[in-house]
C-alpha cells in the first residue's frame, strides 16, 4: 500500500471519529441493532450452519475427485447436465445465502465453471423447497409458485449470462488457473462416499429444519419434533463412517482444508453482519441507520421504482433460511405491493450483505458485481410482470 493511501486511510478514520454521532438516538440505537443481529448469528447460524458447512466444503475440496466436478460443473460440460446439476445440488442443501458461501468457493476451487459455479451459488438459498413450501401457505399459492418458478429459472438463467460474459476470462483460469490434476484411486467405494456426504448433509439440513407456522400438525411439524433424533442418527452414522473409512492423515487434510475455508470466509460474515444490523436493524424488529419506515413506504404499487427498490433493499438485508416469509408478510400488511414482494423473495433470500463481502473474495469485484446486478435486475424484472398480471 503507498504511503499516500496510508495517510488518506488514517485521516479518514480520524474525521470518521471525530465526527462520530454517539449524541444521536438513532445512531446508537443502529449500533445496538448491529450488535444484537451480530450476537443473533453467532448463536442460531454459526454452530447449526456454518460449521457443518465448513467441513462438508473441506470434504469436497479432499475428496472430491477433479475429473468429476469437471465432467458435470466443468466449462466443458453439456450445458443441459451442468446447469441441471448444479441448480439441484444447491436446492436441497435448503440453506440461507451465507452458508451456502463455502460450498459455493469448494467447487469453484476445484476447476468448476463459472456458469455451474454461479447457478449453484444462487439456487442454494432461493431454490429453497422449504420455503417456497412455506411461502406459498402463508402468502398464497400464486405467490408461492412464481417464486418456484423464477427462482429455478433465474438459478440457469444467471448461471448461463455469468459464463456468457466473462468466458474469455474463464478460458484464462481454465488454462492457467485451475490444475488439473490426475486423478487418484480412492480407498473407498463410490457407495462409501455417498453415504459419508450424505450423512454430513443430513446434518446440515436437519438440525437447521425450521419451526413449522402455528397450527400445522403435518409432516413437517413431526420432522421438526423429531428434528434432534434425526440429526442425531446422521451424526452418529458420520462417527461410524469417518472412523471405520477413513485413515489419519485423510482427516487431517480434510481439517485443514474446512479451517481453511473458515478463515477465509467467516471474518467477512460476522463484519457483513455487524453492518446490515447497523443500517437495516436486527432480528427483533428494532430500526437501523435506514429507518423501516422508508422501505414500506417505497415498496407499494408495482411500478419500476418500486419492484427496483425491493429488489436493492432485499440484496443488502440477511434474511436466515425461511425468516424472508414472515417478514414479507409484515410488509405486505404494511401496504407492499404483490410485485415488489416477488421481486424480494427472488433477491433477498439469494443475497445479502455479508454474501457479497465473501463472493467478491472468491470471484473478484466485477465477477461479483456483475452477479449482483443479474440477480436485481432479473427479479426487478420479474416482480413488475407479476404484479400487472396479479
Amino acid at each position: 500500500m503507498k504511503e499516500r493511501t496510508k495517510l488518506a486511510l488514517m485521516l479518514a478514520v480520524f474525521a470518521a471519529s471525530w465526527f462520530l454521532p454517539v449524541d444521536s438516538p438513532r445512531f446508537m440505537s443502529a449500533v445496538d441493532e448491529g450488535l444484537k443481529l451480530l450476537r443473533w448469528y453467532a448463536r442460531e447460524h454459526v454452530i447449526l450452519c456454518l460449521v457443518p458447512a465448513f467441513f462438508i466444503a473441506g470434504a469436497i475440496s479432499v475428496f472430491v475427485r477433479q475429473g468429476t466436478v469437471m465432467k458435470y460443473l466443468g466449462p466443458a460440460a453439456k450445458k443441459l447436465i451442468a446447469y441441471p446439476v448444479a441448480a439441484v445440488s444447491g436446492s436441497i442443501l435448503a440453506v440461507c445465502s451465507c452458508t451456502v458461501l463455502p460450498l459455493f468457493a469448494s467447487i469453484h476451487k476445484r476447476g468448476a465453471g463459472l456458469g455451474p459455479a454461479s447457478a449453484f451459488l444462487y439456487s442454494g438459498p432461493a431454490v429453497n423447497v422449504l420455503a417456497i413450501i412455506l411461502t406459498a401457505r402463508v402468502l398464497g399459492p400464486e405467490l408461492g409458485i412464481a417464486r418456484a418458478v423464477g427462482a429455478v429459472t433465474f438459478a440457469v438463467v444467471i448461471g448461463l449470462l455469468m459464463q456468457l460474459l466473462f468466458r474469455k476470462e474463464e478460458a484464462a483460469r481454465q488454462a492457467e488457473g485451475v490444475v488439473i490434476m490426475p486423478d487418484e484411486e480412492s480407498p473407498r467405494k463410490l457407495w462409501q462416499e455417498g453415504l459419508y456426504f450424505a450423512a454430513m448433509v443430513g446434518v446440515l439440513v436437519f438440525a437447521n429444519w425450521g419451526r413449522p407456522a402455528a397450527g400445522d400438525a403435518g409432516i413437517w411439524a413431526a420432522i421438526h419434533s423429531a428434528k434432534w433424533v434425526v440429526t442425531g442418527l446422521f451424526g452418529l452414522a458420520l462417527a461410524v463412517f469417518v472412523w471405520r473409512w477413513f485413515d489419519r492423515d485423510e482427516l487431517v487434510d480434510w481439517t485443514e482444508s474446512s479451517w481453511t475455508f473458515a478463515k477465509q470466509i467467516m471474518p467477512l460474515l460476522l463484519g457483513g453482519v455487524l453492518v446490515a444490523g447497523f443500517l437495516l436493524g436486527g432480528p427483533g424488529g428494532g430500526q437501523g441507520v435506514i429507518p423501516g419506515e422508508w422501505v414500506s413506504s417505497m415498496v407499494g404499487g408495482n411500478s419500476l421504482g418500486a419492484n427496483l427498490f425491493a429488489s436493492v433493499a432485499g440484496a443488502f438485508m440477511y434474511f436466515a433460511t425461511l425468516t424472508e416469509v414472515p417478514i414479507l408478510e409484515g410488509l405486505i400488511s404494511a401496504g407492499m405491493g404483490k410485485g415488489p414482494a416477488l421481486a424480494l423473495l427472488l433477491a433477498g433470500p439469494a443475497l445479502s450483505l455479508p454474501n457479497m463481502l465473501v463472493i467478491r473474495s472468491v470471484l473478484g469485484t466485477k465477477r461479483t458485481l456483475a452477479f449482483i446486478g443479474l440477480v436485481v435486475v432479473l427479479s426487478s424484472t420479474a416482480g413488475l410482470l407479476y404484479g400487472s398480471l396479479f
